[in-house]
């Protein structure tokens, strides 16, 4: 069996979701090692991501070890990855997706809607800023950084009424108590990836490419590769206000039979099988919430999908909205 070693930041959720892969290639006989590597993005903790600027500040410092061969593959939150890899690397595995829909955590109060108007929110990310200040323009949005730990500590202190963080990071975690609402994708569409780990190795590594082969997930990889696509399409990187959210649906197929779970769904040459379909629901919105477009479409290839959803947006008036976002310095570009 292969001596395989990991590449991972080290923040607890990090080495939770490096200590769960490597945990299921151990059970398949192999030895496994974990190195930590302290990228860009965890040594900057006193501004707010979407002014940082730096594309690929989660996942840079850790390509370079895979580079050069001091690890074998990196796990990484799939919407920390840029939608285009360094020349060099691909994308081996997606797995099966935890809840991508965010949180909304308090000690007092149950939902959105029963905050109180100025109430004070935790948040720096300008999607889930934009997407609450358009339907409670009232509130009052404050930047949130560090770990989970810090925030739920911060939200515990009464700095903060609520804060808003990926469902998928508090359950792997098991730091649910706090949770008051799982928001619907309907009122904060996620961002794109979010919920799903993307297992990184060096291009055109086949042998470790076949060793990771079971951990990917068809619908994972489905739903995410549409959720990119669209956000390649947009320009934008995992700090600008765009969400996406796409689901497999369980459809019957030519033959008959019904797919009782859609993440067993097969695709055929990058596209669902027949029968089989993607939903997409997807934004672009202004950070103060005034403007908010919304797209929802089916298909059954996922980049095409998330490709025409994004150039709808973009024609809808989201190109004038993402350069007003750059204009206004909230975000920068990614880099060609």
């Amino acid at each position: 069996m292969a001596r395989l070693r990991i590449g991972s930041r080290g923040s607890q959720l990090a080495l939770w979701q490096a200590n769960h892969i490597s945990a299921l290639l151990r059970a398949r006989g192999h030895e496994v090692e974990i190195e930590i590597i302290h990228t860009t993005g965890d040594k900057i903790t006193d501004v707010a991501l979407a002014k940082v600027g730096t594309k690929g500040m989660f996942t840079k410092e850790i390509e370079e070890a895979l580079a050069v061969g001091r690890v074998d593959l990196a796990v990484h939150s799939l919407k920390d990855l840029p939608t285009e890899l360094p020349k060099g690397f691909e994308i081996a595995a997606i797995t099966e997706r935890q809840d991508p829909r965010d949180a909304f955590c308090s000690r007092q109060y149950a939902k959105i809607e029963d905050l109180p108007q100025g109430a004070r929110v935790g948040t720096s990310s300008l999607r889930r800023q934009a997407q609450l200040k358009a339907i409670r323009p009232d509130l009052d949005i404050h930047p949130l950084r560090g770990n989970v730990d810090t925030r739920l500590r911060k939200l515990g202190q009464g700095e903060y009424d609520a804060i808003i963080l990926a469902s998928a990071g508090l359950k792997r975690l098991g730091k649910t108590e706090l949770i008051r609402q799982i928001i619907p994708a309907e009122i904060m569409c996620p961002a794109a990836g979010q919920g799903a780990l993307g297992i990184e190795i060096r291009a055109g590594d086949a042998a470790t490419r076949e060793l990771l082969a079971f951990l990917n997930d068809p619908a994972a990889r489905a739903a995410t590769t549409c959720e990119r696509a669209l956000l390649n399409r947009l320009g934008g990187g995992c700090q600008v206000p765009i969400g996406a959210f796409a689901e497999v649906r369980v459809a019957v197929n030519r033959e008959g039979h019904e797919f009782t779970r859609a993440d067993k769904a097969p695709q055929l040459n990058g596209a669902l099988a027949p029968g089989v379909h993607l939903h997409l629901e997807s934004i672009v919105a202004d950070p103060d919430g005034t403007k908010l477009l919304r797209d929802s479409r089916d298909g059954d290839n996922p980049e095409k999908l998330g490709n025409d959803a994004g150039a709808a947006l973009l024609g809808r008036g989201g190109d004038a909205i993402l350069e007003a976002v750059y204009g206004r310095g909230l975000a920068i570009p990614p880099q060609p």
